[in-house]
């Protein structure tokens, strides 16, 4: 799969369109672990796999944070804005996850451009984020990204 790539000037007639669709990534137990320890974050529902095995979910799951951490790299393989030499992330806007993320899971980012606002120099994106999670109805995590992309 290949990533779209877009100029600033089409954004604007974009707006309501899916930009693109990100390669599949593997959420196992060496990235939850490693999530758990630069992040501090040990809750046993995480890291511990037997306990967790007799848990809610009958594994381990992902944390949240580590899920919503992966989209710049989704992002980065969904699509590309080819004249943009600068982007900033600027912040979040309603951020859910209506499904646990189990070890062993694939996620992939699916990307629509909800808004496309003119600042000094560039643009402000709000771009729509859904996670899917292979194998199951409810996405991972929706998410409204705001960023600034300079020209």
């Amino acid at each position: 799969m290949t990533a779209s790539s877009y100029s600033l000037n089409e954004l604007p007639q974009l707006i309501g369109r899916e930009l693109g669709t990100s390669h599949w990534l593997d959420v196992d137990q060496s990235r939850i672990d490693a999530f758990a320890q630069v992040t501090g974050d040990h809750q046993w529902i995480h890291v511990d796999v037997q306990r967790a095995k007799a848990g809610p979910f009958g594994s381990t799951i992902a944390h949240g944070y580590l899920t919503l951490s992966l989209l710049p790299c989704m992002v980065a393989s969904a699509f590309s804005l080819r004249d943009s030499r600068m982007g900033v992330n600027y912040g979040l806007n309603r951020v859910r996850f209506p499904a646990p993320v189990p070890a062993g899971s694939r996620l992939r980012g699916h990307f629509t451009l909800l808004a496309c606002d003119a600042i000094e120099g560039g643009v402000q994106l709000i771009i729509e984020a859904k996670i899917e999670l292979e194998g199951s109805d409810k996405p991972a995590c929706v998410a409204e990204l705001v960023a600034r992309r300079y020209g």
